[in-house]
């Protein structure tokens, strides 16, 4: 004998359906963040390369400043 659909079991292929379409939409919505995610971690690499120029530019700034003024200061003093 077949077995007669009822209204509980509608529901229960309605369910199905709409929480395949969400796992769907949570399949697409993780996949933008990890694409998000991947983009965000190779511009904090290409800072961090960034910002260590920075700071190699400042040093040579520092050292080529104090040179100058040793050689100032000996000239002006010592000459």
């Amino acid at each position: 004998m077949p077995k007669k659909k009822t209204k509980h079991s509608n529901i229960e292929d309605h369910n199905g359906i709409r929480i395949s379409y969400h796992e769907k939409v949570c399949a697409e919505r993780m996949k933008t963040l990890f694409k998000a995610i991947d983009e965000m971690r190779l511009e904090i690499k290409q800072l961090r390369v960034d910002v260590s120029k920075g700071k190699g530019a400042i040093n040579l700034l520092i050292i080529l400043g104090g040179l100058a003024g040793a050689l100032l200061g000996y000239f002006k003093w010592n000459g």
